[in-house]
């Protein structure tokens, strides 16, 4: 369980094709985000929950199966991108942000980028799938970015992001046709699957 709220961003230093087990292999520079980490140990990289399979001088190694590839975009990384970081929320400490699961619904592309002096608005055009999930004003992780939604236009939604967050998270450094992972609000998500079921 996270919250959405980015510890900071970390440095991919691989990422390569497993010949046993797992699909892929995903080696991050943690620096001090890996203080008092432990192998087992959960991590969301961009939003995407996985588990700490080693740890070595700074470095963490995640093992990623064919549906996380599938489904994220982190099957697109490449050595020295750098990806946002959070460690699972520990019991009774503050939520800050909204529940994030770490479980990855799907991709979306940006298509818009608005620059102001105060704030930035990002729209991101959803898979289709998630269109049905997503909440005017609701709760959205764009990267493991716990945001708000500020507008949807069919299958398009935007968000609004402070200088801070800019700074603090990939989302400062990405463009247009940019692929981001999305999970959708929980709440939303058991909505939609109880009134479809």
């Amino acid at each position: 369980m996270f919250t959405g709220i980015i510890e900071g961003t970390a440095k991919v230093k691989s990422i390569s094709k497993i010949r046993n087990g797992a699909d892929t292999l995903l080696r991050v520079q943690l620096g001090r985000l890996g203080r008092g980490l432990r192998i087992g140990d959960s991590v969301s990289i961009s939003g995407a929950c996985l588990t700490v399979s080693r740890l070595s001088k700074g470095d963490a190694e995640f093992q990623m199966v064919a549906e996380t590839v599938r489904r994220t975009s982190l099957g697109s990384l490449r050595p020295n991108d750098r990806v946002n970081i959070e460690r699972s929320l520990k019991v009774g400490e503050r939520l800050e942000g909204h529940f994030v699961l770490g479980h990855v619904d799907g991709t979306g592309m940006i298509k818009d980028i608005i620059e102001k002096p105060t704030e930035t608005t990002i729209w991101i055009k959803l898979d289709k799938a998630l269109t049905k999930s997503v909440v005017p004003k609701g709760s959205i992780a764009v990267d493991g970015v716990s945001l708000t939604l500020v507008d949807i236009d069919g299958d398009s939604v935007s968000i609004s992001l402070i200088p801070h967050t800019l700074k603090m998270t990939t989302l400062g450094a990405r463009s247009k046709g940019d692929r981001v992972n999305i999970e959708t609000d929980i709440l939303g998500k058991y909505v939609t699957h109880n009134l479809s079921s």
